[in-house]
């Protein structure tokens, strides 16, 4: 439907935790497709309701070349654990080092209310543990290991977006898929 903006490091929005969807309403479906849109157009691996700034249990993803949605996610996480590069579109043009489980059986609903489970493993399973997190109020930073979190935090705060009054990354319709959730 439309392209929204996406909140960036430091909105309140982003720190706090999702309210369930109770109503799988019209209302509903556009929130699913103005995720969508704007995730693609991002472009990014996912992206959660609060990310533009909807306090609902509601995120998409788009990896390899499967676009999805999961409405009010409970995870089962594998015990195998994998390292790779994470990034998020709320805190762009960074990626760093981080450690999620290998594997996931996500469990939720669709836009319609339907009883959904998607499983997935390697990136599919790094994007639905990075946007449930989201949900949670947890950015990726969060999960970093000590060192790679206080290199995170000192390229965030030299980037050109940190403390913008109106936090919000532009997007444009030509850019390629990147690492971004």
């Amino acid at each position: 439907m439309a392209i929204q903006p996406i909140r960036l490091f430091g909105d309140p929005v982003l720190r706090k935790p999702a309210v369930e969807v109770v109503d799988f309403d019209r209302e509903l479906r556009t929130l699913v497709s103005d995720l969508t849109d704007t995730m693609l157009a991002a472009p990014g691996a996912g992206l959660a309701a609060p990310q533009i700034g909807v306090g609902l249990r509601v995120f998409t993803w788009y990896v390899d070349g499967e676009v999805g949605h999961l409405v009010n996610p409970v995870l089962d996480l594998s015990e195998e654990q994998q390292e790779g590069l994470e990034g998020c579109l709320s805190i762009p043009e960074l990626t760093f080092e981080c450690r999620r489980a290998l594997s996931v059986v996500a469990r939720g609903r669709d836009m319609y209310g339907e009883p959904v489970t998607v499983e997935g493993s390697a990136l599919l399973a790094r994007a639905i543990q990075h946007e449930t997190d989201h949900l949670d109020g947890v950015l990726f930073v969060d999960r970093l290991d000590g060192e790679t979190r206080k290199a995170a935090m000192k390229a965030i705060r030299e980037s050109d977006w940190f403390g913008l009054e109106k936090p919000t990354v532009k997007v444009s319709p030509h850019a390629t898929h990147g690492l971004g959730f």
